[in-house]
């Protein structure tokens, strides 16, 4: 495990015009206190400069890497295919097809260089860094803990919003 101020995580973004959505897994990861690193980098416009980032982080302690494209998608795979680090894919709306294009592409990686997937736009880019999280937290208890007390005021803000509809509506009368 790296240590606990280090870059422990790498998100990637395909182009500049991906950070709006990006910003999700950035917030994510400063809530829980996890230091990384954001990039813009192209599978097809630097390639070079992918594979170089790649092993760069992994020799400066990234332990997992969260890669933000659209259209063909094929960051994620790029990356992977240098990395047995786990890499997730964040799906995004990019051309005229609303990122299905971008998912299915990033869905039908070859077998044996796996990446996960998570929904199109931002719910993915939040989820990817949630997953992250989790992901750290199999080795950091400090972590593990920070990840129980959100999901706790998860659920107590569904009980509050839950507490006020019922209020408004009398109890469901």
């Amino acid at each position: 495990m790296s240590g606990k101020s280090g870059k422990r995580v790498a998100v990637l973004l395909g182009s500049a015009s991906d950070k709006p959505v990006m910003e999700a897994a950035f917030e994510i990861l400063t809530e829980f206190g996890v230091g990384f690193a954001g990039r813009v980098l192209s599978a097809h416009r630097t390639p070079e400069e992918v594979v170089r980032f790649v092993r760069e982080a992994e020799s400066g302690g990234v332990e997992v890497f969260i890669c933000g494209a659209g259209m063909a998608a094929h960051l994620a795979g790029a990356v992977a295919a240098h990395t047995t680090k786990p890499v997730l894919a964040v799906p995004l709306e990019s051309g005229g097809l609303g990122g299905l294009d971008a998912l299915l592409a990033s869905v039908q990686m070859p077998g044996g260089i796996p990446v996960a997937v998570f929904a199109v736009g931002r719910a993915g880019a939040h989820n990817a860094a949630l997953f992250a999280v989790q992901c750290l937290a199999l080795a950091d208890e400090e972590l593990a803990s920070r990840l129980a007390g959100h999901r706790e005021a998860q659920r107590e803000k569904v009980r509050r919003d839950d507490g006020e509809l019922q209020r408004e509506l009398g109890d469901g009368k």
